[in-house]
């Protein structure tokens, strides 16, 4: 094991070792700093899920879109994301639309009255990592976001390290 021993923030960088060790206590901690983010009152009577909140991130910073596009930002079939739709939209959060350019295509948007508490939901979260990547670079954003890519497919068993 090689790196430094003392766990300190700061001064010079940390050896891989220290690295993980730090993160392996980082982790946890911020997955429930997350959890605990209150759903408004407005939301809490529709029991979303946390597979809700990729789909609805997409939908409030990018805008509507089609389900085929949000299958392909959020990495599952759009199968599932139609699924995920019809539910949310059962529940009023989500609206369905017909493309104007192509009947056949269902356009996908957060419903209004449900846009400002999903807003408040969500804005916690961004507001804590605008505060953390704001002063990197755009290659230490690019890194950093790399780096939690290779964890997460490390996580599932997708590298062979």
């Amino acid at each position: 094991m090689e790196g430094r021993r003392d766990g300190g923030r700061g001064g010079s960088a940390p050896g891989v070792d220290d690295a993980i060790r730090e993160l392996l206590l980082l982790m946890p901690r911020m997955v429930g700093r997350a959890k605990r983010i209150p759903v408004p009152d407005e939301l809490q009577s529709l029991a979303l899920a946390p597979r809700h909140l990729s789909l609805l991130s997409y939908l409030l910073f990018d805008g509507p879109m089609a389900v085929n596009d949000l299958a392909a930002r959020l990495g599952v079939a759009p199968t599932t994301v139609s699924l995920m739709v019809g539910e949310l939209s059962r529940k009023g959060i989500l609206e369905r639309r017909e493309d104007d350019s192509d009947r056949r295509r269902r356009i996908v948007s957060i419903n209004d009255s449900k846009r400002p508490p999903i807003a408040d939901w969500l804005a916690q979260g961004a507001t804590a990592w605008r505060h953390a990547l704001a002063p990197l670079t755009p290659d230490q954003r690019r890194t950093f976001i790399d780096t939690l890519l290779a964890y997460e497919a490390g996580m599932a068993g997708d590298e062979d390290d």
